[in-house]
């Protein structure tokens, strides 16, 4: 039961954070005041209400399908998920309901774009761990050597 719900949250909390990367991305590059302060409130709610849930779940199922197993690539995966839930919970909510905040009242100010830049940093840094994690997942279930 812990694998399928390591198998079902982990794509999940990946694809929210891809999707709230490239929306953001995509909406500022091409998007008006309007649709930008609709992506910044979107990612808050229900965007937070799916990625926080699926981070936790995968997290917790993660470290308990590792209890049983020894090796590199797990301890590999445990350095990383700290990594992952401090950045999401001290630099990803935090920017997000700011943003939100700013984006509502229509404050596009050197803030504002300073600290997108923290967050789409931040959050391509945990693709990049979580992507990392699920490769390794990959290797130690033998569908990548």
């Amino acid at each position: 039961m812990i694998l399928i719900i390591h198998r079902f949250t982990a794509p999940i909390a990946i694809l929210c954070i891809a999707l709230f990367f490239s929306a953001t991305i995509f909406v500022e590059l091409y998007g008006s005041a309007e649709s930008i302060a609709t992506v910044k409130s979107l990612i808050v709610w229900p965007g937070l209400f799916i990625l926080v849930p699926a981070i936790a779940l995968t997290g917790g199922s993660g470290f308990a399908l590792a209890k049983s197993r020894k090796g590199k690539l797990v301890q590999q995966k445990k350095k990383r998920m700290p990594f992952v839930g401090a950045n999401g919970i001290l630099v990803l909510i935090p920017c997000a309901i700011l943003l939100d905040l700013w984006a509502s009242a229509g404050v596009f100010d050197a803030y504002f774009y300073v600290v997108q830049a923290i967050e789409l940093l931040a959050g391509a840094i945990n693709l990049i761990l979580m992507g990392m994690n699920m490769i390794d997942g990959f290797r130690m279930n033998g569908r990548f050597r």
